[in-house]
C-alpha cells in the first residue's frame, strides 16, 4: 500500500484506452465511446471480487459514506455510532447529510467496542459504522448482533481495508452497505473515486440516481432521463476508473506482497518481549497494508515514535497527536467551525463532546504504532527497516 508504487504498462493501457477513445465522462455519448465503459466494467470487477450485487462508483470514498447513508434514508437528526479513532471524512459524510456522528471508544482491535456501541443506542439511532482501520476489521458478528436487536443498520467504512476478509468474506460486503476508498493512497487507487456497496436493490438504485443528479439511467438518451428525487453531482470520470479497473484487478498480487512484508516485520517486532500487536477478530484476515502494536504506555509510545523517525523509518504513525485521525485534536468538530450554519438538532446532537472523554480509546491509541507496508520495498530493504525499527524500540523502552 499504496496501489500507486507499482503503476505500470497496465494502468496506462487502461487509460489510453480512455484517451484514443476521447469520452471522459461515464455516462451518455454512447455513440462516440464505441462500446467502452471504465465505470461499468470496474464495477462488475467489484462486484465480483468483493462478493456483492450492487457496486456504484463515486467520486471519492467520502462521496461513498454520504451516498450509502442517503441512500438508506439517513438523514436530518438521525445519530450514525462511528469511532474515535478514523479519518475526519467519517464525519463530514455524516453531517453533510444533517445527521449526528456519535462517537464511540475503540479497543484493542483499534475500531469500534461492542459494548460502547449497545451504551450509545438511543431511539434517534439509525446505524452503527464501523470503520476498518489500518487493514484490519471490526467484531462484525457482534456488530451485526447488536443492529439485529435494536433494528439498526450497519454500514462499513472499509476505505482503508480492501483485500481483507472476515469469515471468509471480503469486508465491504458484510454489512447492509459498504464503502470504499479508492483515493491515491489506498492498496487500490483510482487517483481519486469511491464505492458504495450493497445486496440491497433498493439501496442501490438509490445510489445509482443519488450519485448523478437524481438521474433515473434508463434508456441512452441523457437528456430524455426522469429525476424522481433531487441528487447531486458525485461521478466518477472514466479516466480514474480506468486505473482503479487496473488496479483492481491487481489486488490478489498487492496483498501478497504485503502479506509478505508484513510478516517479516512481525516476526522480527515478536522478538521484544513489550511489544504486543492489535487484535484481529476470530475470522479475520488483515489486507496487510499497516502492521499495528502496542507499547506499554503512552510515554514509551512517543519516545520510539520520535525514535524510528530520527532512524529514519518513515510512515511509522503515533495517532494519538494526529489532528486527522483521532478525536483528541478535531478542534473544528469540537468547537462547530463551519462555513455554513448548523441546524440547531446537529448542534444539540454534538453538544455531547463538550465534555465526553474517552479513556479507553486514549489507552489504546496512545500505545498504538502503525506502520505502513509499502509494495515496493525489496527483501533486502525490509531486512535493514526491520533492524531499524528493533533498535529504535528497544532504545525507547
Amino acid at each position: 500500500m499504496p496501489g500507486f508504487e507499482l503503476f505500470g504498462d497496465k494502468e496506462r493501457n487502461e487509460l489510453n484506452d480512455v484517451l484514443d477513445n476521447g469520452v471522459l465522462m461515464r455516462y451518455g455519448f454512447d455513440g462516440m465511446r464505441n462500446g467502452h465503459w471504465k465505470a461499468k466494467e470496474l464495477e462488475l470487477e467489484l462486484e465480483n471480487q468483493l462478493q456483492v450485487k450492487h457496486a456504484q462508483l463515486v467520486s471519492s470514498g467520502t462521496a461513498a459514506v454520504s451516498v450509502a447513508l442517503a441512500s438508506a434514508g439517513i438523514g436530518s437528526g438521525d445519530e450514525v455510532i462511528m469511532p474515535t479513532f478514523t479519518f475526519v471524512a467519517s464525519f463530514e459524510a455524516i453531517m453533510m447529510l444533517g445527521a449526528v456522528p456519535i462517537l464511540v471508544d475503540i479497543d484493542d482491535t483499534l475500531t469500534l467496542d461492542p459494548k460502547a456501541v449497545k451504551a450509545a443506542i438511543t431511539p434517534k439511532t439509525k446505524a452503527i459504522m464501523p470503520v476498518h482501520m489500518c487493514g484490519s476489521m471490526a467484531n462484525m458478528d457482534a456488530l451485526q448482533a447488536i443492529c439485529k436487536e435494536h433494528h439498526l443498520l450497519l454500514i462499513e467504512d472499509s476505505s482503508q481495508a480492501t483485500g481483507a476478509t472476515y469469515n471468509g468474506k471480503p469486508l465491504g460486503s458484510i454489512g447492509d452497505l459498504g464503502c470504499l476508498s479508492l483515493d491515491f493512497v489506498k492498496i487500490i487507487t483510482a487517483g481519486e473515486g469511491g464505492a458504495v456497496l450493497t445486496n440491497n436493490e433498493k439501496f442501490h438504485t438509490h445510489a445509482d440516481h443519488f450519485s448523478d443528479h437524481g438521474h433515473d439511467h434508463k434508456g441512452n438518451d441523457r437528456g430524455a432521463e426522469t429525476h424522481p428525487f433531487l441528487g447531486y453531482n458525485f461521478r466518477i470520470s472514466e479516466l480514474h476508473a480506468a486505473v482503479g479497473l487496473a488496479q483492481l484487478r491487481r489486488l490478489d498480487e498487492f496483498v501478497a506482497i504485503q502479506k509478505k512484508n508484513y510478516t517479516i516485520f512481525r516476526e522480527g517486532l515478536s522478538t521484544i518481549p513489550e511489544v504486543t500487536f492489535r487484535t484481529v477478530p476470530i475470522g479475520g484476515e488483515e489486507s496487510y497494508s499497516f502492521l499495528s502494536f502496542f507499547l506499554p504506555n503512552l510515554e514509551t509510545t512517543r519516545k520510539a515514535s520520535a525514535a524510528l523517525k530520527e532512524a529514519g523509518v518513515d510512515a511509522c504513525f503515533h495517532y494519538y497527536d494526529n489532528s486527522w485521525h483521532y478525536i483528541r485534536e478535531w478542534q473544528h468538530l469540537k468547537k462547530l467551525k463551519t462555513l455554513y450554519p448548523l441546524s440547531q438538532e446537529v448542534k444539540d446532537g454534538l453538544d455531547y463532546l463538550q465534555t465526553k472523554t474517552f479513556e479507553q480509546s486514549d489507552h489504546y491509541i496512545g500505545r498504538n504504532i502503525s506502520c505502513l507496508i509499502k509494495l515496493s520495498w525489496t527483501e533486502a530493504e525490509v531486512k535493514v527497516r526491520l533492524e531499524k525499527m528493533v533498535e529504535a524500540i528497544k532504545n525507547s523502552l
